[in-house]
């Protein structure tokens, strides 16, 4: 019987091994998943499928897209990643472009360095790579010098551009603006401006934002006004720097306006937006209108630690340091959010203009202790100016010789002042006034006023003649006082002794009869503040009538519509005897006045001042 033998079994041939992946295949995977472990996956796969051959232009310009994508997403995440692949190509057929280059000089300016190093040695390679910049290359450099404040190297830059032929475009101009106003120089902004063939809202709102931060506020309202001729109409940007100014200025009735705009204007993306809002809490604040910034915080619909502070610090400014600590204590109950440097700032002003001795020494500690924030030169001149009003000269002196960064000028001028106020003594007067010359990188008239008002208080009248003298010798001249009333939507300014005002004569005719009615119920001026007016020669009775904010308040008198409040807005910090007389014209003539002076708000009304005397 013949046995059979089982059939053989043939194995089927082995599967070919699937296709390298392409370049098109993995872009959108890079799209989807483009986190850096992924992105070095992604190029692991992308080194494995390259092609041996010449490759086609097809596939020379999937390669380069490809290449500029992983460039794009490691530059994200891992700038030093993204280096490595611009050094390294995927391809030898596959130079680095300007895509790529831009790219990196992109990440890095976004990195926020102290320094704009890094994104200008990109630029180098770049250019010794013989690879054209173009108009996408200069923003990211010039946003990374403003940023640096590195104006050497921005002018440069600038050179390239124009040797390029790039300075007609709106981005590249728009940078340059943006870097010489960073740098305080708005005359080379503005011929920028000026020479743009054609401006962007953008382009208006970084000119008009330009003048703001650096203060020149009229300016930046006449080009506002000029790009709303030029039928630009304004967004959340722009009404920022609108309200900025308006609150530089002390322009209630402006702000006012540019938010009625707002409301009826904008839409819901500007009217609900929380920069624009804060900057609304931050006007009526400054403006001394704090029903006014309370009612738009308390409606608006998202709040930042940003709307917190500025709701804080104007109540602190306007005296209300028990509402600011509520304003703080309720930011803490929104656990979401976390006081930074800003808020503290706020809340040892409030201790600061409250004589709250006690609380800001708990919120002083608790800044490091709690919080895990380090005092700052800021946050100890709050600390000393607290303890040196409060007459605990000998404790504040102690806080500054145990601080951990090296005391201001600003610091040795709050105890200065302080003890002009205690009758510290003159000899120690004189050393702290010696202390806070040798801390000044500029000479300025602070300390030399300070000095002298402890030598008028001591009616040492030839002494404070020889710090005049001094001051003069050493090139020193006293900041004169000036002092602006809004009438009507119109602003009038003053200095000291003022009589170039249209209705001058007027104006010294009410002021005569003020300090005759005033006379009347008693007062009668403080010498010792007379040598605070630069025009000295004359009367320390008669200098005193010339301070600026008395000739605004004598123009509000004489204009003002009945029951209206007088807002003053004051360079200086109010002296003693206007304070004074301030209380008592705001009784006799039955008016409201609001004066805003260098550090905060004292509301006047019926005799009375809401800084009580502490100030």
């Amino acid at each position: 019987m013949m046995s059979l033998s089982p059939p053989t079994i043939v194995p089927p041939p082995p599967a070919p091994p699937p296709p390298p992946p392409s370049p098109s295949s993995l872009l959108p995977l890079l799209e989807q998943f483009n986190s850096l472990p992924h992105v070095r996956q992604i190029h692991a796969r992308a080194l494995k499928s390259l092609p041996t051959c010449n490759t086609t232009t097809h596939q020379q310009h999937q390669l380069l897209l490809l290449y500029s994508r992983l460039i794009h997403h490691s530059s994200l995440s891992s700038p030093a990643y993204a280096s490595l692949l611009l050094l390294h190509p995927l391809h030898p057929s596959l130079p680095p472009n300007s895509f790529c280059f831009n790219t990196l000089i992109r990440a890095a300016a976004a990195s926020r360095q102290p320094d704009c190093a890094l994104p200008l040695s990109l630029y180098l390679r770049m250019l010794l790579s013989r690879v054209p910049p173009d108009s996408h290359t200069f923003p990211f450099l010039l946003k990374s010098c403003s940023h640096a404040f590195a104006l050497p190297e921005g002018t440069q830059l600038h050179a390239h551009v124009l040797k390029l032929g790039l300075s007609s475009d709106p981005y590249v101009s728009n940078s340059l603006i943006h870097l010489y106003s960073s740098c305080a120089l708005l005359a080379p902004a503005r011929d920028i401006f000026l020479r743009m063939p054609r401006r962007t809202p953008v382009s208006w709102n970084v000119i008009v934002d330009a003048h703001c931060v650096n203060g020149h506020y009229e300016a930046a309202l006449r080009l506002f006004r000029d790009m709303m001729a030029d039928s630009c109409r304004p967004d959340a940007y722009s009404l920022q720097s609108l309200l900025c100014a308006c609150a530089g200025l002390g322009s209630l009735s402006l702000g006012a306006w540019a938010h009625v705009y707002m409301l009826r204007r904008c839409g819901p993306d500007v009217v609900e937006d929380v920069l624009v809002n804060n900057s609304l809490v931050d006007l009526y604040s400054k403006c001394g209108a704090l029903p006014m910034a309370r009612q738009v915080f308390r409606r608006m619909p998202a709040r930042d630690v940003a709307s917190y502070n500025a709701m804080l610090l104007g109540c602190s400014m306007n005296g209300r340091a028990d509402e600011a600590l509520d304003v703080f204590a309720r930011m803490r109950s929104e656990r979401r959010l976390e006081p930074d440097s800003i808020t503290f700032v706020g809340v040892l002003s409030a201790c600061k203009h409250g004589g709250l001795v006690d609380d800001g020494r708990r919120y002083f500690r608790a800044m490091a202790d709690d919080f895990g924030i380090e005092p700052r030169l800021e946050h100890y001149g709050c600390m000393v100016d607290l303890l040196a009003r409060a007459g605990r000269i000998d404790e504040a002196l102690d806080l500054v010789n145990g601080m951990r960064c090296k005391p201001d000028a600003v610091i040795w001028r709050s105890i200065l002042d302080a003890c002009c106020k205690c009758d510290a003594g003159v000899r120690f007067g004189e050393s702290l006034a010696k202390l806070a010359l040798a801390s000044e990188e500029v000479a300025t008239s602070g300390a030399y006023v300070l000095l002298s008002k402890i030598y008028a208080s001591a009616n040492r009248w030839n002494d404070v003649g020889l710090i005049r003298g001094l001051m003069s010798d050493n090139g020193v001249r006293k900041e004169p006082g000036c002092s602006s009333v809004e009438i009507d939507g119109l602003v009038h300014e003053f200095v000291a002794g003022d009589t170039t005002h249209p209705r001058s004569t007027e104006i010294y005719e009410k002021l005569n009869e003020i300090e005759r009615r005033l006379a009347l119920v008693g007062y009668k001026p403080d010498p010792s503040q007379a040598h605070l007016v630069a025009e000295l020669e004359g009367a320390k009775s008669d200098s005193l009538r010339l301070h600026s904010e008395r000739l605004a308040i004598a123009l509000g008198l004489l204009s003002a519509t009945k029951g209206t409040p007088l807002r003053i807005l004051k360079n200086l910090r109010v002296c003693r005897d206007c304070h004074t007389m301030t209380k008592l014209i705001s009784s006799v003539y039955r008016v409201e006045i609001i004066v805003r002076d260098r550090t905060r708000f004292h509301h006047f009304r019926d005799g009375s001042c809401s800084c009580s005397d502490y100030w």
